[in-house]
C-alpha cells in the first residue's frame, strides 16, 4: 500500500474515532445534561406526557404538582403561588425549567429510575416521576417575605449542623403559574426588579461589616490576634495610603478586638486585615467557600461565586487590584451572595465545620421507595473549634450590647453581626445586612438577611429585626 493511501486511511480512521467520541459524549456521558437543557424543547414536549412528581415543603405543603389535561398531557401547578418561586423554579414548555424543577428534572420525570421505569411500563402503569421532599419551612418563609415588605432583598436560613436550607426568600418575587402563557413569560422577563432572579444565590452584593466576621476568623485562627488584642480605633487611619473613617467619624482609641466587633469599628478591622495580609485572608476565604459557587442543589447558572471582582472577573485576595484593608471591612470590590454569608455564620455556629447546603432531603418513587436521600456532608474545617467558640462569644456581645441589639430574642442568646454597605454615598443609599445564629450555646439556625438598597438604612435597624422575626418563627 502506497503512502498517499495510508495517509487517507489514517485520516478517515481519525475522523471515524472523533465521530464515535462525540456520539458517545452526547448519548452517554452528557445525555442527562442535554435532556435537562432548558432550550431542549423536544425533551420538554416528551415530558408533558409524564405525571411529574410533586415537590413538598418540610411540613408536607405541596409546592409543585402536576395535573392532567383532557388530551392526556400534564401541566404544572404551584399551589403556594410565589412562596418559594425562585427556589422551586418552574417547568413549562415555553420558558423551560429552573430551580429545583431543573436540578432534579431526572427524578421528577422518573428518568433516573432506569429499570424500575421499564418494569412499570410493562405492568401497564403510567409514566410517573418521583416526589421530591425538601427542608423548606413554609411558615418561616412567609415571615421572611412579610418582613422584607416588598423591598428588594433576600433572607437565607439554614441548619448549621446539617446544611439543610430552611428559608430561601428573594424579593421581588413572582407567581410561577404566570409562566404558563407566552404573554405571562414575556411580562415577567420585562418586569422591573428582575423577579425571576434568585437573589439568595445569584446576586452579588457588598457585604459591609458582616465580612468582619471573616476577618475575625482569620485573625483568631491564624494565632496572630486574640479576642483581647488591642488595636488603635481612632478615625482617619491611612489604609492603602487613603484615610479611612469610622461611622460618624468616631474615635475609639486603643480597644480590644471584642470591643471593635461589638461597635463595628472600621479602622481596627482594616488594620487587622492589612497586618494579616492577602495570603492569610485568601486562605480563610477559600476555607469558607469564597471563590467557588456553593455546591447547593440548584442549577449551576443560578448560583454565583462570592469574592473580590476586578474588571468584573473573580479575583483572589492576593490580586494587585485588591485593597486588602478595605476588603477586610466588607467594601472594596467584594461581591457576595446571601447564601455565602449564611454559610459563614453557619461555620462559626458549627464549631468551625462548614457543611454543604442543600434543599432536597429525599425522593420517593410511585411505589413508596426512597430513591434519593441527601445526607449532611462536610465541605471544610474552616477554623478550629476554639476559634469558633471565641468568635461566638464576641458575636453574642454584638447582639447583647452592640450594633445588633434589634436581633435579640427573649430568653435565647443570639450571636450576630450587622453590616451597612455603601452603595451610593452621594445619595446616602446603603445596603443593610445581618448575619448570625441562635441559640448561641446550641445553634440550630444560621441566617443572613440583606435589603438591596435603603436611603440611610442600617444593618442594626433594618436587617436585624427581620432576622429576629425569622429566627423566632423557626425556633418556636
Amino acid at each position: 500500500m502506497n503512502a498517499p493511501i495510508i495517509r487517507v486511511f489514517v485520516v478517515v480512521l481519525v475522523l471515524f474515532g472523533v465521530l464515535i467520541a462525540f456520539t458517545a459524549r452526547w448519548t452517554v456521558a452528557e445525555r442527562a445534561q442535554l435532556q435537562d437543557n432548558p432550550l431542549n424543547r423536544r425533551a420538554l414536549i416528551a415530558q408533558q406526557r409524564i405525571a411529574r412528581g410533586s415537590i413538598e415543603a418540610a411540613g408536607g405543603e405541596v409546592l409543585a404538582r402536576s395535573t392532567r389535561r383532557r388530551d392526556g398531557t400534564y401541566t404544572r401547578r404551584y399551589p403556594q403561588d410565589g412562596l418559594f418561586a425562585q427556589t422551586v423554579g418552574y417547568s413549562y414548555l415555553i420558558p423551560g425549567t429552573a430551580g429545583l424543577e431543573r436540578f432534579y428534572n431526572g427524578r421528577l420525570t422518573g428518568r433516573d429510575e432506569g429499570l424500575e421505569r421499564t418494569l412499570r411500563r410493562l405492568q401497564g402503569k403510567r409514566d410517573q416521576g418521583d416526589d421530591l421532599r425538601t427542608s423548606l419551612d413554609a411558615d418561616a418563609q412567609r415571615v421572611a417575605l412579610q418582613q422584607l415588605a416588598g423591598h428588594a432583598g433576600s433572607v437565607v436560613a439554614l441548619d448549621p449542623r446539617t446544611g439543610r436550607v430552611k428559608v430561601m426568600a428573594s424579593t421581588p418575587g413572582y407567581d410561577p403559574g404566570d409562566l404558563r402563557s407566552r404573554a405571562g413569560t414575556a411580562r415577567l422577563n420585562r418586569a422591573p426588579g428582575a423577579p425571576l432572579l434568585n437573589r439568595a444565590t445569584a446576586a452579588g452584593y457588598p457585604p459591609g461589616s458582616t465580612f468582619k466576621v471573616v476577618t475575625a476568623i482569620a485573625a483568631l485562627d491564624s494565632g496572630r490576634f486574640t479576642a483581647d488584642s488591642r488595636v488603635n480605633g481612632r478615625s482617619g487611619v491611612p489604609i492603602s495610603g487613603v484615610p479611612l473613617s469610622n461611622a460618624g467619624g468616631q474615635d475609639y482609641g486603643e480597644i480590644t478586638l471584642t470591643q471593635a466587633l461589638t461597635s463595628s469599628v472600621n479602622t481596627v478591622w482594616a488594620q487587622v486585615g492589612e497586618r494579616l495580609g492577602p495570603r492569610t485572608m485568601e486562605r480563610y476565604m477559600e476555607r469558607l467557600g469564597f471563590g467557588e459557587p456553593p455546591p447547593i442543589d440548584l442549577p449551576r447558572d443560578e448560583v454565583r461565586a462570592s469574592g473580590e471582582r476586578c474588571a468584573d472577573e473573580l479575583a483572589p485576595a492576593t490580586a494587585g487590584c485588591v485593597d486588602i484593608g478595605r476588603m477586610a471591612i466588607g467594601q472594596d470590590r467584594l461581591q457576595v451572595t446571601p447564601l455565602q454569608m449564611a454559610m459563614v455564620a453557619a461555620a462559626v455556629a458549627n464549631d468551625g465545620k462548614l457543611m454543604r447546603p442543600y434543599v432536597a432531603t429525599s425522593a420517593i418513587d410511585p411505589d413508596g421507595r426512597t430513591t434519593l436521600r441527601n445526607e449532611p456532608e462536610l465541605l471544610s474545617r474552616a477554623m478550629r473549634p476554639s476559634t469558633a467558640r471565641t468568635l461566638t462569644a464576641m458575636m453574642t456581645q454584638v447582639v447583647r450590647e452592640g450594633t445588633g441589639t434589634a436581633a435579640a430574642l427573649a430568653g435565647i442568646d443570639v450571636a450576630g453581626k450587622t453590616g451597612t454597605a455603601e452603595r451610593d454615598p452621594s445619595r446616602n443609599i446603603t445596603q443593610p445586612w445581618f448575619i448570625g445564629f441562635a441559640p448561641a450555646d446550641d445553634p440550630q439556625i444560621a441566617i443572613a438577611v440583606t435589603i438591596e438598597s435603603t436611603i440611610g438604612g442600617f444593618g442594626g435597624t433594618d436587617a436585624a429585626p427581620i432576622a429576629r422575626a425569622v429566627m423566632e418563627s423557626l425556633l418556636r
